[in-house]
């Protein structure tokens, strides 16, 4: 098991711009310039993440030695609300488009979004400062929005 109590861990980690969501690679040469999460602290062995935030994008990820409880929350279609900052002010109908679903590129291949729950926030939400790399609303305005998906997987 995981310890010695025998007792699953769970972690709430910030996972900053420019990083994987994974411990380590599993190939050494084609990811030898990565950053990944095992970086930032000793995780015990059995350690994953569930779910998972793009290597461009930064904010709390949570991860667990609990295999069953990350399948579980990946399969169940819990609810997870991400904060956007778009480029830009949003318009009402990019709003609405995003909540019926979009088509983006994905390794060569076209998939449509699944619907969604898209909401403009009034105020910007009280979060870390983003990484300097990260340039959206430096020489113009920004928006934010609230994206709540229930299954982060696409449609073909």
């Amino acid at each position: 098991m995981i310890n010695a109590n025998d007792q699953q861990l769970h972690f709430a980690v910030y996972k900053p711009f420019g990083m994987l969501s994974q411990l380590h690679s599993n190939d050494a040469k084609e990811l030898k310039n990565k950053k990944f999460l095992g970086e930032l602290h000793n995780f015990p062995h059995g350690t994953m993440p569930i779910g998972r935030l793009d290597e461009k994008s930064e904010g709390l990820l949570l991860m667990t030695t609990d295999g069953k409880l990350s399948d579980m929350i990946n399969r169940s279609g819990i609810d997870k609300e991400y904060y956007v900052q778009v480029d830009g002010e949003i318009t009402t109908g990019a709003l609405e488009q995003l909540s019926h679903g979009v088509t983006i590129g994905i390794a060569g291949e076209k998939y449509l979004t699944r619907p969604c729950a898209v909401r403009k926030l009034v105020m910007a939400p009280t979060l870390p400062e983003a990484d300097q790399k990260l340039r959206i609303g430096r020489h113009r305005q920004a928006s934010w929005i609230s994206i709540t998906i229930s299954e982060d997987k696409c449609v073909k």
